[in-house]
């Protein structure tokens, strides 16, 4: 059997990307820099451009920028942090007072419902909670000790830290560049096919970035805003981390209704704050999927619900943490590249039977 030009091509190609999937697969373990500092290169890129169209030096607006955001990290540090550390030590504080609540309501409902005869050892678990509070005191003496100790650990974190703005430092200031050194390695032949499906890949793409970003800030001040409406002590924190988070979709949400609940259940005595709360999360997640998005996003990257599940879960599985932050982006990369497919198989004489 004789094997074409065309089908050769296709076999070396193929094999291109496979050994690459490989290749990243190897490397997922040190990816996570790289991945962020493309991802916020990217998505920093069109405000560099912004700035340089407005007479300032490409060197100078990419500093600027990485300046914002560090600022916009600090102050969300800054806003979070201390909040959450109060939120835990009430939580350890307050957990005897959780457990009798828990033995005078749930344990003889399920009692009598189950048959069996379920109490919470109390005292073991107080003690517990008295040792936890006062640990907390040394948490950050501790923490140093740990790192110390951990040397490849803090290693880890210590080139995560650095290394991410300065990949993306310099893929900001060389952007222009090496989108022009990739455009010159395009085959002349292919060059018109190729570039038409990048700008559409850009275009899905961008249009999920950017729009995703203008979510999370909208949702987070939603949430905030509501939380506090309903009293809840904690509403700033949760409400940046619930907003924040829809950009993990499905994980977010789940992720804010537990941190809002378990707030809730600790602060009011009575069940309607905990509804009020409840209430606020509903509305958040019908305003999100049915006005929010749509309207920042548009359609997103048009993939099903079961489809982003998949992603998130295979992504997860193959390059851990680094594959949960490029799923969705890569979805709407490949989404565009099998509508190029699709279209070719329709317009083949497979297809149509010729």
């Amino acid at each position: 059997m004789t094997v074409s030009n065309a089908d050769r091509r296709a076999l070396i190609w193929i094999s291109v990307a496979i050994a690459a999937l490989l290749a990243l697969y190897g490397l997922a373990p040190i990816l996570l820099p790289f991945i962020l500092g493309t991802v916020l290169a990217y998505v920093c890129q069109p405000l560099v451009a912004w700035l340089t169209k407005k007479c300032m030096p490409r060197m100078l607006a990419v500093i600027v920028v990485l300046l914002l955001e560090a600022l916009l990290l600090i102050l969300i540090v800054l806003a979070v942090l201390p909040l959450l550390i109060k939120e835990l030590r009430l939580l350890t504080e307050q957990l005897p007072l959780l457990l009798d609540r828990l033995n005078d309501t749930l344990a003889p409902w399920l009692n009598e419902r189950l048959g069996t005869r379920l109490a919470l050892d109390q005292a073991s678990i107080k003690s517990a909670a008295t040792a936890a509070i006062a640990n907390t005191e040394g948490l950050g003496a501790k923490v140093l000790n740990s790192l110390r100790l951990g040397g490849l650990g803090l290693v880890g974190v210590f080139t995560n830290l650095v290394l991410t703005p300065v990949v993306q430092f310099f893929l900001m200031r060389d952007w222009e560049s090496i989108i022009a050194r990739i455009d010159a390695l395009i085959p002349r032949g292919w060059h018109e096919q190729v570039s038409g499906f990048v700008r559409e890949a850009d275009q899905a793409l961008g249009q999920y970035l950017h729009g995703q970003i203008m979510v999370m800030l909208v949702m987070a001040v939603f949430y905030a805003t509501g939380l506090w409406i309903t009293g809840l002590e904690f509403f700033l924190p949760i409400g940046i981390i619930t907003g924040t988070m829809v950009i993990v979709p499905y994980v977010g949400a789940a992720i804010g209704v537990a941190l809002g609940t378990l707030a809730a259940f600790l602060q009011f005595q009575e069940l309607s704050g905990i509804v009020w709360v409840w209430v606020v999360f509903g509305l958040g997640q019908a305003l999100e999927g049915n006005l929010i998005t749509p309207k920042l996003v548009g359609e997103r990257i048009g993939l099903h619900p079961v489809a982003v599940i998949f992603a998130l879960l295979a992504f997860g599985q193959l390059f851990g943490f680094p594959g949960l932050l490029v799923a969705l982006p890569a979805s709407a990369v490949l989404l565009v590249a099998l509508r190029t497919v699709r279209a070719h198989y329709l317009d083949s004489s497979l297809y149509k039977g010729s």
